[in-house]
């Protein structure tokens, strides 16, 4: 039940070409608290709620709890979610022997494209593609829960 996720901004749309799934993502959240974050989403035709602990030193490693729900009960979920949504497409991207998912977010987060890779260590190697840019693991204002709250709009300095 330990994530353990490195995040990079991506510099480029040449992952469109390698993508073999897009699927879109609607999601909320039901709690925001750093400590621990309850997310409901939409992943096309499947319904998720999930609890996220709060990140360790390097922002790597961090408890993450995910079940199954029903889309109608996703819906219901979302209604009562706290102000603040996240609408982005997830594309998955084989490089080597992992896969990347890029989200290129919409809305307010329009603009901002994302890169992540779960790892089995938090010191395990992968095989950074081309369009991979700076590494934000651990940077609060990348995380999801933060989005929905602080959009990539709104800042100052990007």
């Amino acid at each position: 039940m330990v994530e353990i996720e490195r995040k990079f901004l991506v510099l480029s749309d040449a992952y469109k070409q390698e993508a073999s799934a897009k699927i879109r993502i609607v999601q909320g959240f039901l709690n925001t608290d750093p400590e621990r974050t309850v997310r409901v989403r939409i992943k096309g035709e499947q319904g998720f709620l999930t609890i996220k602990g709060k990140g360790n030193d390097t922002g790597v490693s961090r408890f993450e709890w995910e079940k199954e729900i029903a889309v109608s009960e996703a819906e219901a979920l979302l209604k009562i979610a706290e102000p603040g949504s996240i609408d982005k497409f997830r594309y998955e991207v084989q490089v080597g022997n992992h896969t990347f998912e890029v989200d290129e977010f919409f809305g307010k987060n329009e603009g901002l494209i994302v890169a992540e890779v779960e790892l089995n260590s938090e010191d395990e190697a992968f095989k950074k593609p081309v369009w991979l840019g700076e590494e934000v693991s651990g940077i609060t204002k990348y995380y999801n829960s933060q989005l929905s709250k602080h959009p990539y709009k709104s800042w100052e300095t990007r």
